[in-house]
This record gives structure tokens, sequence and C-alpha cells, in this order.
């Protein structure tokens, strides 16, 4: 994901849900989060350190196994060849079936929604590190001198998608992502609000798959 607070806004209650089941799950943040504050008295040199606490905080509370920062600047990702070979070496490094990311094809959405340009680039460049770089020997030499063999991931899950396919009940676990937020406390100002707003948002997704609450993600399957 892009920012710290990403994973919990788009896969808090996945990624609960998924660590009580006994699935094991790592945190990569692409940028720095130095943007992430309108406070006139905040710097990027507070901020960094901070916001990188509290994502730590919220991936405990989900039960979240590893969180690892590749500390790209915020607000200035471009989807090259630095930030893909990034993102390919923590593939390799953790081989896992699964991999969240956004949707880079999601420009903007509901009334005065934009999707921050991190989100596409950081979808973007994972997109292009899953495949075909992580499972081919040939991408990124330099990896496997440093002990990364390749890997296929089986399934991608891409937030942010218009249009889901795949969802999780999150009914048992929706309060869990919520608890997680209010580790963002730079970020979130009103949980209770936030909550009220996510309770409604899946229940909505909910409704039509006979689940109280769910999450849903776009599913590309690998072979």
């Amino acid at each position: 994901m892009a920012h710290p607070d990403d994973p919990e806004f788009g896969t808090g209650g996945t990624t609960a849900k998924w660590a009580r089941e006994g699935k094991e799950i790592a945190y990569v943040i692409v940028t720095d989060g130095s943007k992430g504050s309108d406070d006139p008295e905040m710097t990027w040199e507070k901020l960094v350190p901070l916001r990188q606490v509290e994502q730590r905080a919220a991936a405990q509370v989900l039960g979240v196994k590893e969180v690892f920062f590749l500390t790209h600047r915020d607000g200035e990702l471009m989807p090259d060849l630095n930030v893909r070979r990034d993102i390919c070496r923590e593939i390799r490094r953790w081989k896992p079936d699964v991999v969240f990311t956004h949707d880079p094809t999601t420009r903007y959405g509901f009334p005065g929604f934009v999707n921050h340009a991190d989100h596409r680039a950081t979808g973007n460049a994972t997109l292009d590190a899953v495949f075909p770089a992580a499972g081919n020997r040939l991408y990124f030499p330099e990896l496997l001198a440093m002990g990364f063999e390749p890997h296929k991931v089986r399934q991608i899950l891409l937030t942010g998608n218009p249009n889901p396919d795949f969802f999780v009940d999150i009914t048992d676990s929706i309060e869990v992502k919520v608890e997680s937020l209010r580790e963002h406390k730079s970020q979130i100002k009103d949980v209770d609000g936030l909550a009220k707003r996510l309770m409604e948002r899946h229940q909505k997704i909910g409704e039509a798959h006979n689940m109280k609450y769910a999450e849903g993600f776009k599913s590309l399957k690998m072979g």
C-alpha cells in the first residue's frame, strides 16, 4: 500500500479475519507518509517516524506479522524501475500467496473523491512487480545475488475498484478494523464519525452478498 493507514482503510477487516484464521500477513508501505498533515507546525522530520509508530500499532491490533517501509517520498511516487524493484524484492522475500494493492485504474469515484496519485503509482508498480518480475529470474539479477529467489503470486486483490468481484465477510472483524484506525491519531480526528461511515459502507457492500458487513476487492488470478 502507498501510505501508512491505507492498509487499514482498504483491507483492515479482511486482515483481522485472516490473521485470526492463522494466515501470516506482512505489510509493505511504499511511501514515507511525509505529506500527511495540514498542521502548520508539523514537519516531515516529525511526521515520518510518527506515522511509522502509528502504522506498527495499527498492524499489531490486526495481527499483522511484520511491517516494512520502503520510504519513497510521499506525493512524488512514480511507478519506475526503482519502485518496481523494491516491491519485487519484498515479494520474493515474503513469498505471498495473495498480494493486496490499490487498483491503478481508479482515478475518481464517489462525489468529491479523487484517487491519490501515489495509490495509482503503487498499484501500477505492484502489478508490474508481481508479473512478470517477481517470478522471472531474468528480472533484477541483482536481487538473485542478494539471495531473493523468484516467486509467483497466486492472486492479487485490488482495493478501490468500483466493481469488486471478491467479497470477504468482516462481520466479526469490523470492530477490530475500527480499533486499528484509532491508532492513526495524526490522520483521523473524528474516529466515531469515521466508524459510522465505515459501518454504512461495509453494510451496503455486504447486503448484496448475504453478509452483514463485507469488504470487496477486484480479484486477479495469476494462473
